[in-house]
């Protein structure tokens, strides 16, 4: 249960400054991305989006974006995207979420279905991730047949997953996860945008969200531990990865390491990596309009519409 009304009255249990209060009464009040903007035509982008129900019971969604252009028969590359936000906190209709995915999208020309999946700490670790992945079989299956913007404009051949923070974390955890897997799902290529990784020394509010008795050593978390999927890092199903850090940012160096890493894995895909001098964590969905926002979104339609 949600309370997005402060009440002095009522006793505070857990205080995850700045981002939400957990009271004694059970009832959460999130601090962050909690204006939500409604689907329809972006008269700034020419883009226009809808929201599908994926799976009603629960509630699991996504939010379909596609350029407003005259009908064409050449399908574009799919976009499954997830937003980051610590497990906790944002949506697919949360303000900055929805403006910076118009903007991707138009500088993208993709079709792109960004997820909403249920939030810790009603719905602790792992249930978030086992929402995104049934969303991505769906948007990349059944959905992709049936739902007519899938069905008539995404090129199911040239599928990507793309994500900020905890979201670039878990599009990591699923290229690895259909690799080998025998699933008919096909990734071309990651876009991990400030990915949300650490080890031991705790960060961010990852205690609170996972109830794991690895810590922040848990592989979810730390994709370089023996014992997690770091070793298999060669293992990433994908052709292509894009790395995206901010120079600002406490979670840079991780960044570094996962890319320097999955260079040195001997996975045969092709790596990039950008790194945007002088910004913080997520200032592209903060800032969508800033110039350095506008360079990593025209990076990462280069990333999704090259098909080498």
């Amino acid at each position: 249960m949600e309370d997005q009304d402060s009440n002095p009255a009522k006793e505070v249990a857990r205080d995850v400054f700045p981002f939400l209060r957990v009271y004694k009464d059970g009832t959460i009040q999130r601090l962050v991305a909690t204006e939500s903007l409604p689907p329809g035509l972006d008269s700034e982008t020419n883009v226009v989006s809808k929201d599908v129900v994926i799976f009603p019971e629960t509630g699991v969604s996504a939010r379909l974006y596609l350029p407003n252009e005259p009908i064409s028969r050449k399908k574009l590359p799919l976009v499954v995207y997830y937003h980051g936000g610590g497990f906790f906190a944002a949506s697919t209709a949360s303000r900055e979420y929805h403006s910076a995915l118009n903007r991707i999208v138009a500088a993208s020309n993709v079709i792109l279905a960004s997820v909403d999946y249920r939030l810790a700490p009603e719905n602790p670790i792992p249930v978030p991730y086992a929402d995104a992945f049934a969303a991505l079989e769906w948007i990349a299956g059944a959905g992709g047949r049936s739902e007519p913007w899938l069905r008539d404009h995404a090129d199911l051949d040239r599928v990507y997953l793309a994500g900020d923070s905890c979201g670039a974390n878990m599009s990591h955890h699923f290229a690895l996860k259909l690799s080998g897997s025998g699933r008919a799902l096909r990734i071309r290529g990651v876009a991990m945008i400030h990915p949300y990784f650490w080890g031991k020394d705790p960060i961010g509010a990852w205690l609170f969200v996972c109830p794991s008795e690895k810590g922040c050593d848990d592989p979810l978390i730390n994709p370089f531990v023996e014992e997690g999927n770091g070793s298999g890092l060669q293992k990433l199903g994908c052709e292509r990865v894009i790395v995206v850090v901010a120079g600002d940012d406490i979670l840079k160096d991780r960044g570094r390491l996962y890319y320097e890493k999955l260079v040195g894995s001997g996975w045969k895909g092709k790596a990039e990596y950008l790194e945007t001098e002088g910004k913080d964590h997520v200032f592209h969905i903060i800032q969508p309009d800033c110039e350095e926002a506008k360079i990593v979104f025209k990076r990462l339609g280069a990333f999704f519409n090259d098909d080498s």
